[in-house]
């Protein structure tokens, strides 16, 4: 009888405590659905920073690129019109250019300038250049140039080079755009320019906004 008593006594002792472990399990999902959540809300934060690293480092690399192999220059002046206007902006590009027919160029100095200046390369080494000043027709290798882009014929300038001449290796011959009033390789105070003193090629005007485009051909 006693052991009975005693069995139903740790019964009753044990009884309370199976109750209480349906709480503990409900507490312990509890705890893990909430766990996810905080997951979630970490790897987005992750996924934030990662793609803020990514858009840093990748205007850090174009910034780098961009001074290593394009500049930006500013026109000044109107000898380009009506290609290139006074104050428009350009990209140029720097490194491994070689100079082409027709291509928009920034050349350090002439013989008597010490500022850079942005023609239009007309003939490049070996070819043969023949300007007609009176008609103002361009003629290269034979060929009469189609100019749709100049504002006037080629007339002859003060000083102007003989015509017709070779274009000598390592150097080019440029015009500006706008004929009548352009300091250009017809003069001798510019010449025939060295392709070395090509700053690089005018491939892009970024300014003003409702000019943006390329300069290619």
């Amino acid at each position: 009888m006693l052991s009975e008593s005693n069995n139903e006594k740790d019964n009753e002792k044990t009884g309370p405590e199976n109750t209480v472990q349906p709480d503990d399990e409900q507490s312990s999902d509890t705890a893990a659905a909430e766990d996810p959540g905080e997951e979630t809300e970490i790897s987005l934060s992750f996924l934030v920073f990662d793609i803020a690293g990514t858009i840093f480092l990748s205007i850090v690399i174009l910034l780098l690129l961009m001074a290593l192999f394009v500049r930006q220059v500013t026109v000044d002046g109107a000898s380009m019109n009506n290609t290139l206007w006074d104050g428009d902006r350009l990209l140029v590009q720097c490194n491994n250019y070689t100079p082409r027919n027709g291509d928009i160029v920034i050349v350090t100095h002439g013989r008597e300038l010490d500022e850079a200046i942005v023609k239009r390369v007309i003939a490049t080494e070996g070819q043969h250049i023949d300007i007609n000043y009176s008609t103002g027709e361009v003629v290269v290798d034979g060929v009469l140039l189609k100019e749709p882009y100049v504002t006037g014929p080629s007339r002859s300038t003060m000083n102007a080079l003989e015509m017709p001449l070779t274009v000598p290796e390592g150097y080019v011959f440029v015009m500006g755009d706008n004929r009548g009033n352009s300091l250009d390789s017809r003069s001798e105070r510019v010449g025939l320019i060295p392709v070395e003193n090509i700053v690089g090629k005018a491939f892009f005007r970024w300014y003003p906004i409702n000019t943006l485009g390329s300069l290619d051909r």
